[in-house]
């Protein structure tokens, strides 16, 4: 069996680029552009409540590889070299992290900050400020640029528009002095919303920015739910929202909705989907509930018998799966569905899509630099990727900050993770699966100079089972996910993640 790790060959040199975060340019035989077209021959997903059963089993999201759980402390110095030696030319992602939310959402578990104190993220802007400059002096720009190029910003939270207008305004504004940003109309910049808590301007603030790209935090329509789970509005305020951002010119317009909230059935699901629908947003991500309240305190407050039982969540998840797709949206993988003409529709039909901490995106090539409490960035250099990760605690992430005003070797991140070489192989490979339902083994070889099913033989007869079942299709040219197996992408990318089993086979939500 070939070693990625082996000194007699010179590992993946056959690949000048990352492997991903650069993509091959785009030819008509890509391998993971897909044959069937349009959405009208689309593979859709095929709901089998006998085979989710038997595959509903605990697995990570993969929105990185390897996973949060492999982090370890940084030692010193490391993020500074990490910046300092960032290639120059690749373009960047920001990420901003604004904790801050008014209400608590009992079903939360993101990390977050309750106040009412306008205050509070104006003290948090200065920070984020001062992290920016910190930073930033460490990057180096391309040759033809004074600096470096961003073709992605996004703002999560919490509740990113916390932040009034003012303050929105005057981070952006700095943003235009440190970082060359892609056109309005070329770059992704987006931003998650509560609707409950926009100002009167705040989204026509937004779009004269540059921001072209929101997220709806709705969740549930049913006011017996709502109440339930601490998040009130009326779905005339969504509907209302959602005709200001279209107005404006927001190209596009996603909804959160989750399933499995206390009180919620088959049929009051229904009929916000159904609801939604009408709205017309041209994305939907409907997540899973997953009721963990030994680990997040505010679930507490939701009691288990106002829970749906197992039977009803694969209900309301496979009546949702049909009414979408009926309605003309495609199934992107992971909970995510999208207009046919969407951006990321299109780029899953041109072998172009990509995930990363923020979810599926269409900028690949990009390194991901966060900022704020908790944020994560993904840094590549040569052939190891680096994600790193701020404290999660407020107080400490600011006292970071503050010394290193005196001290400039201080750098937020406290964890870190340096992938391998293999690393870098399992993650193509587990990408491509949840991105393109496929993996071509020619494009591995050449990729990583390996024999992929020679390097991979033991996985592929792991997966043995589900061929018999018909969730996957192999041969000697790669593998690909089928109809009923695209609901379960999880457990077919689970099959070449070497880190699962040794140590984590617990820590995870199921996959449905």
């Amino acid at each position: 069996m070939s070693d990625v790790n082996s000194n007699t060959q010179q590992p993946y040199n056959h690949a000048n680029e990352q492997p991903t975060t650069v993509r091959p340019v785009m030819q008509p035989d890509n391998p993971y552009a897909s044959t069937r077209g349009s959405i009208m021959t689309k593979q859709l997903p095929a709901f089998d409540k006998t085979i989710i059963n038997k595959y509903n089993r605990s697995g990570p999201r993969y929105t990185s590889y390897p996973t949060a759980l492999e982090f370890s402390p940084i030692p010193d110095d490391l993020e500074t070299k990490i910046l300092q030696n960032r290639e120059a030319r690749a373009p960047l992602s920001l990420y901003f992290h604004i904790p801050f939310c008014r209400h608590l959402c009992y079903y939360c578990a993101c990390n977050k900050i309750i106040t009412k104190k306008n205050s509070d993220s104006g003290d948090y802007l200065q920070y984020l400020i001062k992290e920016i400059k910190h930073k930033r002096r460490l990057l180096s720009a391309p040759e033809d640029s004074s600096k470096p190029l961003v073709k992605q910003l996004h703002l999560g939270g919490g509740t990113p528009t916390f932040l009034s207008d003012n303050e929105m305004v005057q981070l952006w504004e700095f943003l235009q002095t440190q970082f060359e940003f892609l056109p309005k109309n070329e770059g992704d910049y987006s931003i998650e919303i509560d609707p409950r808590e926009l100002g009167d301007n705040t989204l026509k603030t937004l779009r004269n920015l540059g921001f072209n790209r929101v997220s709806l935090g709705v969740q549930d329509l049913d006011e017996t739910v709502q109440i339930a789970v601490n998040r009130v509005h009326s779905a005339e305020l969504i509907e209302n929202v959602l005709i200001e951002a279209r107005d404006l010119g927001f190209h596009s317009i996603n909804i959160d909705l989750i399933y499995g909230l206390p009180h919620q059935t088959p049929d009051t699901l229904d009929k916000t989907v159904r609801r939604i629908i009408e709205m017309s947003p041209d994305r939907l991500s409907v997540f899973n509930y997953a009721h963990l309240p030994e680990r997040f305190k505010a679930q507490r407050q939701i009691k288990d018998e106002d829970l749906p039982n197992p039977a009803a969540k694969l209900t309301m998840l496979g009546n949702t799966i049909n009414t979408l797709t009926e309605a003309g949206y495609q199934y992107i993988g992971i909970d995510h569905f999208a207009k046919p003409d969407d951006e990321l529709a299109v780029a899953q039909r041109e072998g172009k899509l990509h995930r990363n901490f923020q979810g599926y995106t269409i900028m690949g090539d990009c390194d991901l630099l966060g900022f704020g409490v908790s944020s994560i960035s993904q840094i590549a250099n040569a052939n190891t990727r680096y994600i790193l990760q701020n404290d999660t605690d407020l107080q400490t992430y600011q006292a970071s900050i503050d010394a290193a005003q005196n001290n400039p070797t201080v750098m937020p991140a406290v964890k870190v993770i340096k992938t391998s070489i293999k690393d870098r192989l399992r993650e193509y490979v587990i990408m491509n699966l949840l991105c393109h339902d496929y993996i071509d083994f020619r494009d591995v070889n050449q990729k990583f100079g390996i024999d992929a099913i020679t390097y991979f033989i033991d996985e592929i007869q792991q997966l043995g089972e589900m061929q018999e079942d018909k969730l996957i299709d192999m041969d000697a040219a790669g593998i690909r996910v089928l109809p009923k197996g695209r609901l379960l992408g999880r457990n077919v990318a689970m099959v070449f993640d070497e880190y699962l089993d040794k140590k984590h086979k617990n820590r995870f939500s199921k996959v449905i």
